[in-house]
């Protein structure tokens, strides 16, 4: 089932992030993380990518176990790690393995480097006219509510956004916010530029004091005053944060859920333990 159509819809969907394992040693326990994250029964998964050599078949073969327990996944594609001709091959075997939702993402580039030469797609907008060319995709797009870590002025982030979105894209997802206000006020900005997709929000819980120094240090999100009291008084206590952290997640959702927001998804880590108990928190409430 296309994403697209579900997002589309009256109900509230939950969902759900996985990331493939490094070696194919691994792959025995990526499957028991699937199968424990497909009892949650969320309303798609999605995969992250991990490129370049053999693990970028990792990324395809994650995504298609998903499917074998019924639900639709979204795998990851990124422009940094893989040439136009790795790209082709990948949605190929999305094609044969029969995954026809897309995340289309730039990638991180790594410190130091740079794309080396024309054989790669060097933006997402980019990707995403690829993709649409090879196939009936449904293909998503990430946006930033507090703007790209990389970009100065919002302005410019919502026309490279726009342009996503005018090359095909069919719905976005936010990078983790941790003040609601934050994602409101983006979703005003964007209607004003003229973007009507449907826009998922990305909630992370975080559970331990490592995860607040990361967030920062890669994507510039902020931390409101409350969450930054929580993680004060709590992350050398890691059972405490990883209850704190659910809850603040929780009061998320069902503000977000209260105002009419749609879609929701939880930036799991690989965690069924965490998304499951952010989903019993809210069983009542997406019904």
């Amino acid at each position: 089932m296309k994403i697209s159509s579900m997002l589309n819809g009256e109900k509230v969907t939950i969902s759900c992030e996985l990331f493939p394992p490094r070696e194919n040693s691994e792959l025995t326990k990526a499957e028991d993380t699937v199968r424990r994250m497909a009892e949650l029964k969320p309303d798609y998964m999605s995969v992250t990518f991990r490129g370049g050599g053999k693990t970028a078949g990792n990324s395809v073969w994650v995504a298609s176990c998903v499917q074998k327990y019924g639900i639709p996944a979204l795998a990851h594609l990124t422009c940094v790690s893989s040439t136009k001709d790795d790209i082709g091959r990948l949605l190929d075997c999305f094609r044969k393995n029969h995954i026809e939702n897309v995340l289309a993402l730039r990638g991180d580039i790594p410190k130091g480097t740079d794309f080396p030469d024309s054989g790669q797609y060097h933006y997402a907008w980019e990707l995403i006219e690829q993709i649409k060319r090879r196939g009936d995709f449904c293909v998503g797009a990430a946006c930033y509510p507090e703007g790209h870590v990389e970009c100065e002025h919002r302005e410019d982030d919502l026309r490279h956004l726009k342009q996503k979105v005018d090359c095909g894209c069919d719905f976005l997802t936010t990078q983790m916010f941790f003040d609601n206000n934050i994602y409101y006020n983006f979703l005003y900005r964007i209607l004003s530029a003229g973007i009507s997709v449907p826009v998922t929000a990305g909630i992370m819980p975080v559970t331990n004091s490592r995860q607040i120094k990361r967030i920062c240090a890669l994507s510039g999100t902020a931390l409101p005053a409350r969450f930054r009291a929580i993680v004060d008084r709590f992350s050398e206590k890691p059972e405490a944060m990883m209850q704190a952290g659910i809850a603040y997640a929780t009061e998320q959702i069902i503000d977000l859920i209260s105002n009419g927001v749609k879609s929701i998804h939880i930036y799991a880590m690989n965690r069924p333990d965490v998304a499951g108990k952010i989903m019993d928190n809210i069983s009542e409430i997406v019904k």
